[in-house]
């Protein structure tokens, strides 16, 4: 059934999900958002499982489009592309965005899940584990701090999804028991994107604050 709002997000107060919701208020968006909860499984339900068959969130239909879209990289370019903003100006711009939000789905995300699970979800104290995603992690710090040192931003001189992408993940440093010292630019970076209204606003749409 359709709603009043041709975008309906279905999301979670996570880094995929609060990506999403920035971007939705960075463009200026109206949307309808309807929270899933996790911790009850409620992305693994049948009704779920018909707009994501994978049982992950975030999803976004656009209903003037009788569209479906999953995986946060997709529902990002849709949105910037659908929107003319974010995206990079030029072809090449373009292709340094996607291939910084494309290390952002290949690298970082999948590198801090997997420490944020041994480090908080994990009952096994796999010590390997820790110290291998750890060093990852900060190896990964250290890419983005090399590309900061250079440019304002991820992706050149302008924002961009890529550091909308990046942003909500590397913000989870504390939780992560990761030292920001050695990365002065991701520390600056990281306070000058939280300082963004529609940053704020998005995530406390997707912490369901507003």
């Amino acid at each position: 059934m359709k709603t009043s709002t041709p975008l309906q997000l279905y999301t979670a107060n996570t880094p995929n999900g609060q990506k999403i919701s920035i971007a939705l208020e960075e463009l200026g968006l109206a949307y309808g958002q309807t929270d899933i909860d996790l911790s009850k499984g409620e992305q693994k339900t049948p009704q779920f499982l018909r707009l994501n068959p994978n049982g992950k969130i975030p999803v976004l239909v656009d209903q003037d489009r009788d569209l479906v879209l999953f995986e946060s990289a997709v529902i990002l370019s849709y949105l910037a592309e659908r929107q003319g903003m974010l995206a990079g100006d030029t072809a090449d711009q373009r292709r340094i965005v996607q291939q910084w939000l494309c290390f952002q789905i290949a690298s970082v995300g999948p590198m801090l899940g997997q420490l944020w699970w041994f480090r908080h979800g994990s009952t096994s104290h796999n010590r390997e584990a820790l110290e291998r995603y750890t060093g990852e992690a900060l190896r990964l710090y250290g890419v983005v701090e090399r590309q900061l040192a250079e440019r304002p931003f991820i992706a050149g001189d302008a924002y961009s999804i890529a550091d909308i992408a990046l942003f909500t993940w590397l913000r989870t440093h504390e939780e992560l028991a990761l030292d920001l010292q050695p990365f002065p630019e991701v520390r600056d970076w990281l306070e000058q994107i939280a300082g963004r209204v529609a940053v704020r606003r998005g995530l406390a749409r997707a912490a369901g604050l507003l």
